[in-house]
């Protein structure tokens, strides 16, 4: 029988110039809060970019769910949404993301 393979999510935010280091700070916890709250994230992880690099993006998170529509329904989840709207969509300048089925190695 074959493997189910994870599905990762990265997505990577670049905030606006003036947004606050206690606004960034609220929206990372906001981010790592939510793993408490939504059952179907399998593995989360979130950090601000620790590069020296100015093109770098500022923030990042990868999570892995089972499946894609596991991803689906936490990519809807209120409290994700929630997160998003009154905590990330304020203070964000530009988004990018990509979601991959990985690969055993």
């Amino acid at each position: 029988q074959m493997e189910e393979r994870m599905f990762r999510h990265c997505v990577m935010l670049r905030f606006k110039d003036g947004a606050t280091e206690d606004q960034k700070n609220r929206a990372y916890e906001g981010i790592r809060s939510l793993p408490d709250h939504i059952d179907e994230i399998v593995s989360y992880s979130v950090g601000f970019n620790a590069g020296s690099r100015s093109d770098n993006y500022d923030l990042v998170v990868v999570g892995d769910f089972s499946s894609d529509s596991n991803y689906e329904t936490y990519a809807d989840h209120p409290k994700h949404q929630e997160v998003i709207a009154e905590l990330i969509a304020p203070i964000i300048d530009s988004r990018t993301a990509v979601q991959y089925f990985v690969e055993e190695q």
